[in-house]
């Protein structure tokens, strides 16, 4: 039973912007790519985040589903499809929970194929991180990140002054000086709210084709069952959070903001291990992240090219940096199962490095893992490597 109290203090606050370096740019790229309404897109976030809030009472962030916006960036796929895309995850979703598919999956794919794409999960954030965001601003991008990433080491457990704060605020401090306009910035303030839509069956049907189903096993090794691993590891008490849980929340979010023209959501280990890493402990960090894109909407939403300025995207790395390292260190309990920890380095390096990796390395591990052999052929192999480089 869930007794919980949602806290808001400043260790949450902190918390709440473990996983911007995730979320924010990836929203604005859609917005832009997909040519969404933005304050439809910015509130309904927010508000997704509130609900997810107050139902888990653990930082259990909402997320942009990874697959869907990178498609719809890199191609430009346009809004109405993006919105038919997300009903149709949603009524997926809603199928396979309720008709116990989900739990039977869950308990199908073994503890290390789920270290195995976290680990490829946190590769692919670090890489992103790296190449695009930190290096952004070249030199002064790559001073202003390891200053920041030189906060982060040396507050990230003080309770005084919370890493993530100090780090937001440098951004804050770099923006301010180089590329804030305050004129265009004051002048952009306005009210904005959600715009109605209905998803035609057509974009659904192109949706579904085109964004969900190479979403789809993403959304099951991280969004469900890497998000359950995350949870029991994080919060062990809390036994009456199961993937069926989290697969209805997941699959009720995307049946409801396709109609408020919000993007395409999910849960997300990533997301967890960022809120919790720089001190989300309740539900309350994130509450108070969907607070934040409230106000962005209302306020700012028509005008959010200024507002993103104020978020340098170096700093948007190092936080995104951090949370996949976070994510990436989970992978140290299955150092001392051999068989385990080979297919988890296996499994991370086909989830980041092939096209629809998620699935093949799911796919790839699992098969691996429940073949009646002891992988000697591998661990031979590590041996020999090692032997040579000794005698070289």
């Amino acid at each position: 039973m869930n007794t919980q109290k949602i806290k808001f203090n400043k260790q949450e606050f902190a918390g709440a912007f473990g996983d911007i370096g995730t979320d924010f740019p990836l929203i604005i790229a859609m917005i832009l790519a997909a040519n969404l309404h933005a304050p439809s897109v910015l509130i309904v976030y927010g508000l997704m985040q509130i609900l997810t809030g107050l139902t888990y009472k653990i930082p259990m962030p909402v997320q942009p589903l990874k697959a869907m916006a990178t498609l719809v960036i890199a191609q430009k796929i346009a809004g109405p499809i993006l919105l038919g895309a997300g009903l149709s995850i949603g009524l997926v979703m809603l199928v396979l929970s309720f008709t116990g598919l989900l739990d039977k999956l869950t308990k199908l794919v073994p503890k290390a194929v789920i270290r195995g794409l976290q680990l490829g999960l946190g590769i692919s954030l670090c890489s992103l991180a790296c190449k695009e965001y930190i290096a952004a601003d070249k030199l002064w991008g790559y001073l202003l990140a390891f200053g920041a990433f030189l906060i982060v080491i040396f507050f990230i457990d003080n309770k005084k002054f919370p890493a993530s704060i100090l780090v937001i605020g440098l951004g804050f401090l770099y923006a301010f000086i180089v590329s804030v306009d305050f004129q265009a910035l004051f002048q952009a303030i306005g009210v904005s709210f959600p715009r109605m839509t209905v998803p035609a069956v057509e974009d659904v049907s192109k949706g579904f084709v085109l964004l969900a189903l190479p979403q789809i096993p993403l959304s099951l090794g991280n969004s469900i069952m890497a998000t359950k691993q995350v949870t029991s590891d994080l919060f062990p008490e809390r036994t009456d959070l199961t993937v069926k849980k989290i697969g209805i929340t997941y699959s009720l979010m995307n049946l409801i903001v396709p109609f408020l023209g919000g993007v395409p959501v999910c849960h997300g280990a990533g997301g967890m291990i960022g809120h919790y890493t720089f001190g989300g402990r309740t539900g309350g960090s994130v509450i108070i992240y969907g607070l934040f894109y409230i106000g962005i909407g209302i306020f700012f939403g028509n005008s959010f090219e200024e507002v993103i300025k104020v978020f340098p995207l170096p700093i948007l790395g190092v936080i995104l940096l951090v949370e996949g390292i976070s994510l990436m260190l989970l992978v140290r309990d299955t150092v001392q199962d051999k068989k385990g920890f080979i297919i988890a380095i296996l499994v991370g390096a086909l989830a980041f490095g092939l096209p629809y990796g998620f699935m093949v390395s799911m796919l790839v591990g699992t098969t691996l893992y429940y073949l009646p052999v002891r992988l000697e052929a591998l661990k031979y192999l590590g041996v020999s490597s090692q032997e040579k480089s000794l005698n070289q």
